[in-house]
């Protein structure tokens, strides 16, 4: 690391000289004390004091670190208290909240999680070198609102064959959209696609064509 000498009339001096040249502050340097310097006699022979200055290596946080310090700012603002698993695997970052009421953190059909897990995954990705795929939940509601979704999925592809009329879903994120074509992409009779913009994007179940 570079290492930069100042100097002033004193090693208080040197060292503000320091801090003004580098744009920065005491706590981000380390500096050593080359001489102290003096004052001589009557001024002559009179020594300026002189410090090495650098700065001081950043130790760069976990993306474990990254995630439950960004999320308890959160949870303290909501005046939650709630604890933060985060494991990670490869490029991909799992993380449970568990804590009580979390019915407030999941919010309607997973809105607040969503929101939630876009925002982290933001935070993360601006540390990360590489792209992180995040995903945040909460007393398993994810698999929960998949097992619901998949159900949902079967008995709209039943009601199409029966009526021979395609079956327009409510407005769901990507994640929950393909939860959907998923479910029914091996269905003989029918087939999905999504329409719209979002936050409006829904998914059409239909019947194939012969």
């Amino acid at each position: 690391m570079e290492q930069k000498e100042y100097t002033g009339k004193t090693v208080s001096d040197a060292i503000t000289n320091a801090l003004i040249e580098l744009e920065t502050t005491s706590d981000k340097i380390n500096y050593e004390v080359i001489t102290e310097g003096s004052k001589g006699v009557f001024g002559i022979g009179s020594k300026p004091a002189k410090v090495k200055v650098w700065f001081k290596e950043e130790t760069k946080k976990s993306i474990e670190e990254i995630a439950d310090e960004f999320l308890q700012k959160i949870f303290n603002a909501m005046d939650i208290k709630a604890q933060v698993n985060v494991s990670v695997n490869g490029e991909n970052v799992n993380i449970d909240i568990a804590g009580e009421d979390m019915g407030i953190l999941i919010g309607k059909r997973g809105q607040t999680l969503d929101s939630l897990q876009y925002l982290v995954s933001l935070v993360i990705n601006k540390y990360s070198d590489s792209y992180m795929r995040v995903k945040v939940d909460t007393e398993n509601y994810r698999e929960r609102r998949k097992a619901t979704l998949e159900n949902l999925a079967k008995n709209i592809a039943f009601k199409v064959k029966r009526t021979k009329r395609s079956v327009s879903l409510e407005p769901m994120n990507p994640f929950e959209r393909r939860i959907i074509h998923s479910a029914l992409q091996n269905d003989r009779y029918v087939t999905t696609k999504s329409e719209g913009e979002e936050p409006y994007r829904h998914v059409v179940v239909m019947l194939k064509k012969n």
